[in-house]
């Protein structure tokens, strides 16, 4: 298929690098270590059966959701695929 410049195999890279992304990112994601007692954002004290459930939890279910939407809306957006990324 002619793509212009673009390798035979640029679809598939581009694909595999969008799953090397999600699961670098899931990676990062996963607690590990000792939990904290009270959240790193506001100070309240994290659920015993929280902190049991996730070991390693560093934050309240509250601040938790809000980051997980703050890192969910700015990964909708793929660059690499983007033609305005390739025209900046």
């Amino acid at each position: 298929m002619a793509s212009g410049w673009a390798r035979d195999d640029a679809v598939q890279e581009q694909i595999d690098s969008t799953i090397d992304d999600a699961v670098s990112r899931a990676r990062r994601a996963m607690h590990h270590g000792a939990s904290a007692e009270f959240c790193e954002e506001c100070g309240e004290p994290i659920p015993q059966a929280r902190r049991l459930a996730l070991p390693g939890v560093q934050y309240c279910i509250t601040c938790q959701q809000q980051r997980d939407d703050r890192q969910a809306a700015s990964s909708l957006f793929n660059r690499r695929g983007s033609k305005d990324s390739q025209l900046r």
